[in-house]
């Protein structure tokens, strides 16, 4: 493996970063386990950062792409009719909520979040945009531009000028101290005040993260985006959804991020990751008529292809068959009712919060809000020898993410909160 490593390191960027001391290669996977090559197997609680969803070698899905390879057509590009891309974009439409609603597939969520804001740019005629702080929304040059986390925008140069507002990150909020409702009704007047200080008035659209993925899993209270919606359709700016993590049922209480917010309907919702159980796809749904206001000819060489889209539609029946967004509320539910009772007896433990199979776990110095880098790190390490992979985010690299796939068992989920028990022990 060091001899991997050394290659690695030689031929790969110096800011392609890889967990863990001793980095693994994971050769194999079944269900919500997978193996290293050196044999070792682990629990999955991080699933490819959210995007093995329904877990490893799922027949439903090996068989569609199977099936697909077997014609001999991968790649035909979108010049052509591709009835598998067509399926799947009836069923996204459908699952949407979005009314009139078109779908454009890509290769990924930044590229989705890249679409979303041409559209909304073209749209409204304006190049400002709103975002979150503390978001993350991809690592091409418009959405580096849109993310509000410092460690992940590599460049201060962007094709928009972006204001950015509170409400995404409660822990850290000077809000924090406020009760739910009025957490909601600062944020909006914080919201309205950038508009009307930091903006010329015609801002082509917000969007945020329901649920912030690699912000660290930060979720504001529900209701948030609806109040944020009343002052956006004060000034006709759209609502972007990026729920490229939150989406296809993972929070269990709703099949998309946005649902938790009532009566919110978003103008367009960006998708990718879990779609395809590892298949590389991703998409935008939106209005028919956002979608159509493009004048010129574009197209997507791999977007929407035949491989990734057989794989996704059989993900999608899957999810749906078998109900695993109820899965996820009642298996996340017990995760996260284990994992706060851990927060209870950890003084290193500032915070837990997620919902249904997204949670997370914020390491601190005890006593303190400081956020606590390396003991998150050591407590990654213990995670992994006992078996067990969970992934890292926030701002500052000190909270533990915790997003196992859709399938998770309670015996596994339990099976996973004793091994997280049994580390975060070394930092008491």
């Amino acid at each position: 493996m060091s001899d991997l490593l050394a290659r690695h390191r030689a031929v790969l960027p110096s800011w392609v970063a890889l967990y863990y001391d001793q980095p693994i290669e994971i050769v194999r996977g079944s269900g919500r386990r997978v193996t290293d090559a050196d044999g070792n197997s682990y629990l999955d609680f991080f699933a490819g950062i959210l995007t093995n969803m329904l877990g490893y070698d799922v027949p439903e899905v090996r068989a569609a792409i199977t099936e697909q390879v077997e014609r001999g057509v991968v790649h035909t590009s979108t010049l052509y009719l591709i009835r598998s891309q067509v399926e799947l974009a009836e069923k996204i439409a459908r699952v949407s909520g979005i009314p009139d609603a078109k779908v454009f597939f890509t290769s990924s969520g930044t590229e989705a979040n890249e679409v979303a804001l041409l559209l909304a740019t073209q749209a409204r005629r304006s190049t400002q945009v709103l975002a979150m702080r503390n978001s993350y929304h991809g690592r091409s040059f418009a959405a580096m531009g849109i993310t509000g986390i410092r460690g992940w925008s590599a460049s201060a140069l962007s094709p928009v000028q972006v204001s950015y507002v509170h409400g995404g990150y409660r822990y850290r909020s000077p809000f924090r101290d406020l009760s739910d409702a009025d957490y909601v009704t600062a944020c909006a007047a914080d919201l309205r005040d950038v508009i009307d200080t930091t903006t010329a008035g015609d801002v082509a659209c917000l969007i945020a993260e329901p649920i912030q993925g690699v912000g660290g899993f930060a979720t504001p209270p529900d209701g948030i985006f609806t109040a944020f919606a009343k002052v956006l359709d004060e000034y006709g700016i759209l609502f972007v959804s990026d729920e490229v993590q939150t989406g296809w049922g993972r929070t269990g209480e709703h099949f998309w991020g946005y649902q938790a917010h009532e009566g919110l309907v978003p103008d367009a919702l960006t998708f990718a990751k879990g779609i395809g159980n590892g298949m590389a796809i991703g998409g935008i749904v939106a209005r028919g008529d956002l979608m159509d206001c493009l004048g010129a000819n574009s197209i997507s060489t791999f977007g929407g292809n035949p491989l990734s889209t057989a794989a996704a539609s059989a993900t999608l029946d899957y999810v749906l068959e078998h109900d695993l967004q109820a899965n996820a509320h009642k298996v996340g539910t017990r995760l996260l009712s284990g994992l706060r009772a851990m927060a209870a007896r950890t003084p290193a433990v500032g915070d837990v919060r997620g919902k249904g199979l997204m949670a997370a776990v914020e390491i601190v110095v005890p006593g303190s809000d400081q956020p606590d880098v390396a003991a998150t790190a050591a407590v990654m390490e213990e995670t992994r020898r006992r078996g067990l992979l969970v992934g890292k985010g926030g701002r500052f690299g000190n909270v533990l993410r915790i997003a196992p796939p859709l399938t998770l068992t309670e015996e596994e989920a339990d099976e996973g909160l004793a091994i997280l028990d049994e580390s975060l022990a070394t930092l008491r």
